[in-house]
């Protein structure tokens, strides 16, 4: 990354202008150390209306900050290029997906239930699509800025590491869960969270799927777990359940709050000279998520002992498959499991066997496409 010299106050660009990228906004501007904040949207009034309020809240925090609005538009690679030249980012942080992940928790309980058996890999091109296009503008600005995915990173970047444009990190998923799984490792050792030592290894799904119903049963992960830096022997199964019982949690909208504080942790850790432990999805573009080290100096690997970055990897790749994602190709092509796209085909008349990163954008409109063809069939359009 390219460093901040002394007196220097970083510039972390945060693009979109959604729920998680509006709670980062308000952390970051609340936090330590001073930062300078450019909120870009699509909708430069949108922009400005959450850049001034940004500013305003944090000023009713003490906190003096400068927040610029911008309108940026990622389908136009050319002119963001320019607007990352004028900027120059310390940090980007992309917050922008085509359809959220979670828009289809709104749906009646029932059509919920069906439709979430496809999991989050068949949706794929609504979160890599403007990742793609973001990063060929970073490389075309010749931009050193550190860049952070928020957008499915676990897929997203092992999807454009093929093509040398995955971004550098990723937040949330494996950075959400791990959390709840120390306090309630800690509660089944009888210590303090504050004694207990988490390092998991983990995909979209093992995060997902474990704080939703406290079990892990038959998917891939490895979970190393440390008292007073002492190796502990916890029952990870009555520790799980834990995250369904006592510690359950609010999801949905609601629950961008955890996504957003992981993701303000990762993005402070960028700018501290001291390097910081925590977990992130897809460090260097690689599959799932892993525990990392953090600071100016970039992102590194800290995995449980005795555990290479091929193993790590590899228990990922396996429970990609539970998403819904077969393979990545050499050369970025997804190929998605016909269990989890049959579900997209019956529900919404989708249906895609495999995925060039140059096509996501075609993707995308057809399964948006669907999806609102979908609604209306269901009296659920606007």
């Amino acid at each position: 990354m390219s460093g901040t010299t002394t007196g220097e106050v970083p510039k972390i660009l945060l693009i979109g202008s959604g729920d998680l990228t509006i709670r980062l906004g308000h952390l970051l501007a609340s936090a330590e150390p001073e930062t300078r904040l450019v909120l870009a949207s699509r909708s430069a009034e949108r922009a400005t209306r959450f850049a001034n309020l940004t500013k305003l809240a944090a000023a009713n925090l003490g906190r003096i900050r400068e927040v610029e609005a911008v309108a940026m538009d990622m389908a136009d690679v050319d002119r963001t290029a320019e607007q990352l030249r004028r900027i120059r980012p310390t940090i980007i942080f992309m917050g922008a997906s085509i359809q959220a992940a979670r828009a289809i928790m709104d749906l009646p309980e029932e059509l919920f239930r069906r439709l979430d058996e496809a999991q989050l890999g068949p949706w794929l091109p609504m979160h890599l699509t403007l990742v793609h296009e973001l990063m060929q503008a970073v490389r075309l600005a010749e931009s050193r800025a550190v860049v952070v995915n928020g957008a499915y990173p676990d897929a997203v970047g092992p999807a454009l590491a093929a093509l040398d444009l995955a971004p550098d990190v990723g937040i949330g998923n494996i950075g959400n869960i791990v959390p709840g799984i120390t306090w309630a490792a800690a509660e089944e050792l009888g210590a303090s969270p504050a004694e207990v030592e988490v390092k998991a290894v983990g995909h979209h799904y093992f995060s997902h799927h474990v704080h939703r119903f406290g079990e892990a049963r038959g998917i891939p992960h490895l979970l190393d777990v440390r008292v007073a830096g002492a190796p502990a022997t916890v029952d990870a199964d009555a520790a799980y359940a834990r995250l369904a019982g006592g510690l359950r949690r609010q999801g949905g909208k609601e629950g961008q709050q955890l996504t957003a504080t992981s993701a303000a942790r990762l993005l402070l850790a960028l700018l501290s000279r001291t390097e910081q432990s925590l977990h992130a999805p897809a460090p260097g573009g690689m599959t799932g998520g892993y525990p990392v080290r953090v600071s100016r100096e970039g992102v590194r690997l800290d995995l449980p002992p005795g555990t290479t970055p091929a193993a790590a990897e590899a228990v990922n790749r396996r429970c990609q498959l539970l998403d819904g994602i077969e393979r990545v190709a050499a050369n970025g092509t997804v190929q998605f499991t016909e269990e989890r796209m049959a579900v997209m085909r019956e529900m919404l008349g989708y249906h895609c066997t495999e995925l060039k990163v140059a096509d996501a954008r075609s993707a995308a409109t057809e399964l948006a496409g669907r999806y609102d063809a979908f609604l209306r069939r269901h009296g659920l359009g606007a």
